[in-house]
C-alpha cells in the first residue's frame, strides 16, 4: 500500500516537471511506472539468484531500491531536455504590430 502512494507521489511529480518541460505529461507518467515496475521485476529476480528464494526481505529490499532506481532514471532523462520558455515576443501576431486605429 505505501508503495502505490509512493508512487502515485511520484508521478505526479513527473507530470509536473513534464509540464514545465513543455512535454505531454501522461506519457511520462507512464514511463515512470514502467520503468518502476520493469526495474522492480529485475531486481527482484536478482534477489533471489543471489539469496535465493526464502530472504525475502533481502528480496523485497532490493525490489524496492531497484524500482527507485528506475524512477531516477527516466527523472534524469526528463531533466536533461530543455524548458519550455514561453516568452512574450513568440506570441506576437502580424496585427499586434500595427499602431491602433481609433473610430
Amino acid at each position: 500500500m505505501l508503495e502505490a502512494v509512493i508512487l502515485i507521489f511520484l508521478t505526479r511529480r513527473m507530470g509536473n516537471l513534464a509540464i514545465q518541460k513543455g512535454l505531454k505529461p501522461i506519457s511520462w507518467k507512464l514511463y515512470t511506472l514502467l520503468a518502476w515496475i520493469l526495474a522492480e521485476l529485475t531486481g527482484c529476480i536478482l534477489a533471489m539468484f543471489m539469496f535465493g528464494n526464502t530472504n525475502y526481505v533481502a528480496i523485497f529490499s532490493i525490489g524496492l531500491l531497484s524500482a527507485f532506481g528506475g524512477y531516477l532514471i527516466v527523472k534524469a532523462i526528463l531533466e536533461k531536455k530543455p524548458d519550455c520558455i514561453d516568452e512574450d515576443i513568440d506570441r506576437i501576431g502580424v496585427d499586434d504590430l500595427k499602431p491602433p486605429v481609433n473610430k
